[in-house]
């Protein structure tokens, strides 16, 4: 039996590189607030997929106001986040009854993952457990070791997107853990938990909207769209 497809939105976070006076995923981009963007885009790509939103409790009232005032009916739960990232994720995880699930975790302000990127993590999270979308470097790179520092292979790296895409069963036994500072995105819970993270190629659009600068590029790519 295919597994259902679940999508957690973290949207709970303070956003304090753009300098705004409200959070970036509130932030208007043609008329809407940015995870509004996302959201629709989600729905777009899958319109069964079931969409937790987690907010922090103090912008709850916010949303409810743009949505009734934009009429924005796409179905989403709404979570109220945690302290960190990992808490926002865990109390979303424990608001799903399901066990047969293929759950991705998405940023709030990445509005422009593909079709193509969406299906590649599903698929690969319902055959392998694991799916990380992620891109190739082409800068080059030096690492920085304290007054010293020395060029490295780009090669062997790879900048990090989202939708991270895991099996339910995995994840709740990643997210048993108790938290520590090394845990920077949801793979990394999942890899110290012992499994291995499988990587899926992303996309170059799927930007992670985090300063003014992006901002604009966002309003350019939601023009060209």
């Amino acid at each position: 039996m295919k597994a259902n497809r679940y999508a957690i939105i973290v949207a709970a976070g303070a956003g304090k590189r753009m300098g705004a006076p409200l959070p970036k995923q509130f932030l208007p981009i043609a008329d809407k607030p940015l995870v509004m963007h996302t959201l629709e885009r989600l729905h777009s790509f899958d319109s069964e997929m079931n969409l937790l939103l987690v907010l922090n409790p103090d912008y709850q009232s916010y949303w409810k106001d743009c949505v009734e005032q934009l009429k924005f009916t796409i179905p989403h739960t709404i979570v109220t986040g945690g302290e960190e990232r990992f808490h926002s994720v865990k109390c979303a995880l424990d608001s799903i009854d399901e066990t047969n699930a293929i759950v991705g975790i998405h940023d709030g302000v990445r509005p422009f993952v593909s079709f193509e990127t969406l299906e590649r993590c599903y698929v690969r999270a319902e055959t392998s457990g694991t799916a990380v979308p992620v891109i190739a470097l082409n800068d080059s790179l030096r690492e920085v070791i304290g007054a010293t520092n020395r060029a490295v292979e780009r090669s062997h790296f790879r900048v990090v997107q989202t939708p991270q895409c895991f099996r339910m069963e995995i994840l709740r036994k990643a997210f048993l853990q108790p938290y520590t500072a090394a845990f920077t995105d949801d793979a990394s819970v999942v890899e110290a938990a012992g499994y291995a993270i499988d990587l899926v190629d992303g996309n170059r659009d799927n930007v992670k909207i985090t300063t003014p600068e992006d901002l604009l590029r966002a309003e350019w790519l939601l023009g060209k769209k």
